[in-house]
């Protein structure tokens, strides 16, 4: 790369270093690789790495009039959510995707002397990168074997804990955590730590969401998001659920205007009765797609074993990993390679795709399997 040249006041040449203005944790981070950085927005691809739902809604904007500021929280969007998910219009804030949450709740309570956040790898990477990105200190406590937390290390280690994250169902994982360890925490943090329970994948097995908690604890947080089962993605629309004092708290902190008018729209009508039901559905056929690629990885000579999943996506161990990413690759199917992650050695996880995409995986992985 050639060095870029600056001219001053007096048209002199000179170089800058901006690294030396920039923060020092900012320029020895590792980003977060999201799906479309890995696979460069191949979209001629079969894209089985981002855990999204591969059937597209069919939605269109009402509104047109985009010269004004949006509400700051739409009011209507809340209200629908409200209804939703059971819970009152008092306790839930609209975010851009559950991600702008987890930083949100970071920036409220972390002060970055002495606060830490605590999280379970393998678990959801943005929980590490939030805290690198804002100088906050973190614990990472190794999940136990069955990927369940591991309570007794956990108690150890709660001094300065500010706030606690736990992905349920987890993501790469793909299982529930124990309701009973969940509750467990938060009695034993109550009045020290905001634990933060993200439902990124709850629709897939809604019975076991603990929505029903937050008006028991006060330091219970939500994360919930319509970028899985609804479908929407490209739509960033996420929400926060807690108690009316972190609502407000996070009210004070949260962009001016977070929610653009065109978000608001789409996200209003997927929570309509209709587009619900139609939610639903999909949801039943993708946990059927999900049956199916199951019934079809067992038959599969390269995979060594299929960990149960209650969302839309599969963690399958093989016998070599690396092999098969990059063979899948070549044909046109990206699927997220896990291998990084502690525990999850050959690991890739699959998110579940059409009928037709699940096909195409498995005769591929059986021509691997003949080898």
């Amino acid at each position: 790369m050639k060095k870029k040249y600056f001219l001053d006041k007096n048209n002199n040449k000179y170089k800058t270093n901006i690294n030396k203005i920039a923060k020092k944790n900012i320029i020895n981070l590792i980003p977060y690789q999201s799906a479309r950085l890995l696979d460069n927005s191949r979209f001629d691809h079969i894209l089985l790495n981002a855990n999204e739902s591969p059937i597209t809604p069919i939605l269109k904007l009402t509104k047109n009039t985009f010269n004004r500021y949006p509400e700051p929280q739409p009011k209507r969007l809340i209200k629908n959510y409200s209804n939703y998910c059971g819970v009152n219009v008092a306790n839930i804030l609209v975010s851009r995707g559950a991600d702008e949450g987890i930083e949100l709740l970071i920036r409220t309570f972390c002060n970055y002397e002495n606060d830490k956040i605590l999280f379970f790898p393998p678990t959801y990477g943005m929980y590490q990168i939030n805290a690198e990105i804002l100088g906050i200190k973190y614990n990472a406590i190794k999940s136990l074997e069955n990927w369940q937390l591991d309570l007794y290390t956990i108690k150890k280690n709660l001094d300065n804990v500010k706030i606690i994250y736990i992905c349920n169902p987890n993501n790469p994982t793909g299982n529930l955590i124990n309701e009973n360890d969940i509750i467990e925490l938060l009695e034993i943090t109550q009045g020290k730590s905001i634990v933060v329970i993200d439902e990124a994948y709850i629709e897939f097995c809604v019975k076991y969401t603990i929505v029903h908690l937050i008006e028991k604890y006060s330091n219970l947080v939500i994360l919930r998001t319509l970028s899985k089962a609804f479908s929407l993605a490209g739509l960033r629309c996420g929400f926060v659920l807690a108690n009316e004092e972190i609502i407000h708290l996070l009210l004070k902190v949260i962009a001016p205007y977070p929610i653009p008018e065109p978000v608001a729209d789409i996200a209003i009508q997927a929570l309509n009765r209709k587009n619900l039901i139609l939610m639903h559905n999909n949801v039943n056929k993708l946990i059927n797609n999900k049956k199916l690629l199951v019934e079809n990885l067992k038959k599969c000579h390269v995979v060594k074993n299929i960990f149960s999943s209650r969302t839309n996506y599969v963690l399958t161990k093989f016998f070599n990993s690396n092999y098969i990413f990059k063979a899948l690759s070549k044909k046109g199917i990206i699927v997220r390679n896990q291998d990084h992650n502690i525990g999850l050695s050959n690991c890739l996880r699959i998110s579940v795709g059409t009928n037709y995409e699940t096909t195409r995986l498995i005769s591929i992985l059986q021509e691997l399997s003949s080898y």
